[in-house]
């Protein structure tokens, strides 16, 4: 019986040790970044959309570059980074999803779309341009004013996690 458990605590150990000296590559937050990469660029974002909203280029630029340091060991840096993150934000819109009886809007949705150029200096077989899409409800007797701060940070987390996860977790 006692053998049974110091043959269970070590493969246990084993298993742990396997884990945590594999190849350095992945870390617990699900990034997938080669050792030989150390900084990354993120250039400002300007707001060409129909639609300006004054503040959203430095919000979403400043949320951008919040993402990557605090889920990556990957250093800012102004520009020639290991890893470029440079775009535009090219849609910002308000419209009605839900209409009642009466012919008039419940519910709103704020969506905000940003176009993406990913360039890894190292691999660029991992190099992409894409759309990037996502929104936010609202109720129609909320003033979006009242509302739009709020609204534009909870679509910066969506759509940085979504460029974070399309540009370092290659799973």
């Amino acid at each position: 019986m006692r053998f049974e458990k110091m043959k269970f605590k070590n493969l246990i150990l084993i298993f742990i040790s396997a884990l945590l000296s594999s190849c350095g590559v992945y870390s617990f937050k699900g990034a997938s970044i080669s050792k030989d990469i150390k900084t990354i660029s993120i250039q400002y974002f300007p707001n060409y959309a129909p639609l300006i909203q004054p503040t959203l280029s430095a919000a979403f630029t400043e949320a951008l570059q919040s993402r990557f340091t605090s889920q990556s060991r990957l250093d800012i840096v102004d520009k020639n980074g290991d890893l470029n993150i440079e775009g535009s934000i090219i849609g910002y819109s308000v419209a009605p999803i839900a209409i009642q009886s009466n012919e008039t809007a419940a519910m709103s949705r704020l969506t905000i779309t940003v176009s993406v150029k990913f360039t890894n200096k190292k691999d660029s077989k991992q190099d992409f341009e894409s759309t990037f899409t996502r929104y936010a409800d609202f109720s129609s007797t909320d003033n979006l004013s009242s509302v739009e701060e709020n609204l534009i940070k909870q679509i910066n987390d969506l759509l940085t996690e979504d460029i974070f996860n399309k540009a370092l977790v290659n799973w």
